[in-house]
């Protein structure tokens, strides 16, 4: 992984010159905390996309129980008579 390395600290000098031209009184999250918050966004995007395809894949739908049918139809004839 040290390609990803030399890429991250590449952006990051990149991106502090960027900074740098901000207005110093102000506090802002500046450049990085978009990327930062935009790539955290595309994360959630993702997983909620994954979670709904996995969802959809579920059948909810019970198949009926004989042995309740059974006592469904004792119950009910019971209280007929």
């Amino acid at each position: 992984m040290p390609d990803m390395s030399a890429s991250v600290s590449l952006a990051v000098t990149h991106l502090v010159p960027l900074a740098k031209e901000v207005d110093e009184n102000k506090v802002t999250p500046g450049v990085l905390g978009f990327i930062v918050f935009a790539v955290m966004a595309l994360a959630v995007w993702g997983l909620m996309k994954s979670m709904s395809k996995h969802m959809n894949k579920v059948d909810f739908k019970e198949s009926p129980d004989p042995s309740a049918d059974k006592a469904d139809k004792a119950d009910s004839a019971a209280r007929r008579s």
